[in-house]
């Protein structure tokens, strides 16, 4: 109210010396300027009509009507005032109780409506006032640039070709829907890849839309859950780990070699002594071996395993990785197996597979091979810093040629936010770094000794988590081949803007 009474102030001193003026011009008997006041509205009409009585005034007289006048004005702007400090309340009052109405009108609507609606990591969300359903959609694309080729090479014909790839490609357009129904631990999750790129020679089918996950778990208790439909199996952290949430572009060289990938089966899984020294995570399941949407064919099945022991009492989530600034030191160590009989050597996200040197599944017969295979991993989190390794060791017998084939492979990478040591350095950068081997000593009927390296230099930007961020790296790339007895090797760079909706 200070400048509303600062604006009274000026009002009277203007309205008394627009009187003073007009007594002044009253003297002079100036009836021309009064016409001219009165239609301003500065005097009234009762004013008007007893100047114009007075043709003249001499000085005392002036200095009398001045007073007078002064006393008049006064009286009208005190009233003018209470006038408009009685509208400024009613709209004051007006305006709070549109509000107080408007509120009361949200918040019944708020309470009656069935479903609320947010938008969190998961992206926007539908959830049932009762807390019995729940739907969450979220869209994500990884945009990406490599050069001088575009996945790992395998041979030398890989590493000295004179074909340069720098590729653009959306290398992953994802559609995400999950939640639970009926109640909250009846949990279902579908995803759908939207356009896989492929190359210029491949079958069109190849870059059609799939669903790649598709899966119902019941989580009622901890300690024992079922999940059952196709999904990353729960065999090694790498692979289960979401390609959204990688540390690198890309997984390791050691990933095609050894991965069960996506498998169509029922698992067992819980959680024991949860939150002490013998904190354990296990899972256990039958699934068909045949990789993602295919049906098994014959009495075989895959099993696999999964021991992951919480050694501090922590449980830690399958993402690469300390963005979240992890405040206590948490830390998993894990051993897992698998045992198969079928047309596959190995397994990725397209389905079942061969590696080099052994049949396709379209030649190949029946129970031909019998995989077995085993991998040990840790994992550790603590203010900034992450270290991730896993080893594998895999043997495919080739029964219609009497054949065994063993290899084994490994990785180990670590980041960290230097930010929390050098606080001149940007919190959202970090580095990483990796190193991974493959060895492959023989394939089948083929005669291979060879051993993969990959030295791998990374930097990520988090501009929001691994939701929106940006991702470089540089690899030294390495083939050490025995039977031709001849090395080789190449760089490969990398980058990529992975974001989530």
């Amino acid at each position: 109210m200070k400048s509303f009474r600062i604006n009274t102030k000026f009002f009277r001193a203007s309205a008394v010396f627009i009187v003073a003026a007009v007594s002044f011009s009253a003297a002079a008997a100036d009836k021309a300027l009064l016409d001219i006041l009165l239609d301003n509205g500065a005097i009234t009409q009762s004013q008007h009509k007893e100047l114009m009585k007075k043709p003249s005034l001499n000085s005392k007289d002036f200095g009398a009507a001045t007073a007078a006048t002064e006393a008049e004005v006064e009286d009208i702007v005190d009233r003018k005032v209470s006038e408009a400090m009685d509208q400024k309340l009613d709209q004051h009052i007006d305006a709070k109780m549109e509000k107080s109405i408007t509120d009361q009108v949200a918040k019944k609507v708020e309470q009656e409506t069935p479903v609320k609606v947010s938008h969190g990591k998961k992206g926007f969300r539908l959830e049932s006032r009762d807390g019995n359903w729940q739907m969450n959609l979220g869209w994500r694309a990884q945009l990406r640039y490599t050069t001088p080729f575009r996945s790992d090479p395998r041979s030398i014909a890989n590493f000295t070709t004179d074909d340069t790839q720098n590729t653009f490609e959306a290398r992953r357009l994802r559609m995400k829907i999950g939640g639970y129904g009926y109640r909250p631990w009846i949990g279902y999750y579908f995803e759908v890849d939207l356009e896989p790129t492929r190359s210029n020679n491949a079958d069109r089918s190849r870059s059609s839309s799939r669903v790649i996950d598709w899966r119902v778990t019941l989580d009622k208790w901890d300690e024992l859950a079922l999940r059952v439909g196709q999904w990353k199996i729960d065999y090694n952290r790498e692979r289960v780990d979401s390609s959204g949430r990688q540390q690198f572009v890309e997984r390791s060289i050691v990933n095609r070699q050894f991965t069960i990938d996506r498998q169509v089966g029922v698992q067992l899984r819980g959680r024991l002594f949860k939150e002490t020294p013998a904190d354990l995570r296990y899972y256990v399941g039958a699934f068909t071996g045949e990789g993602r949407g295919v049906r098994n064919d014959d009495e075989d099945l895959m099993w696999a395993g999964r021991l992951q022991w919480n050694f501090l009492g922590r449980d830690l989530k399958t993402r690469q990785t300390d963005v979240e600034y992890t405040k206590l030191p948490t830390g998993t160590l894990s051993f897992g197996a698998a045992t198969n009989k079928g047309r596959c050597t190995r397994w990725s996200s397209s389905g079942c597979g061969n590696l080099s040197g052994f049949a396709s599944p379209d030649t190949a017969t029946n129970g031909q091979f019998e995989v077995e295979q085993y991998t040990q991993g840790f994992a550790f989190k603590w203010k900034g810093l992450s270290i991730q390794q896993e080893y594998h060791w895999k043997d495919v017998d080739d029964t219609a040629n009497n054949t065994t084939s063993d290899m084994e492979g490994a990785y180990v990478q670590s980041g960290y936010f230097f930010h929390h040591l050098i606080p001149a350095i940007p919190k959202q950068l970090e580095f990483a770094a990796r190193y991974a081997f493959v060895d492959e000593p023989n394939a089948g009927n083929v005669l291979v000794n060879n051993t993969r390296e990959e030295f791998t230099l990374g930097a990520n930007w988090f501009f929001a988590g691994h939701n929106n961020k940006l991702t470089a790296d540089f690899s030294y790339l390495s083939l050490d081949d025995a039977v031709a007895n001849r090395q080789v090797n190449d760089n490969r760079f990398r980058v990529q803007w992975d974001v989530s909706f």
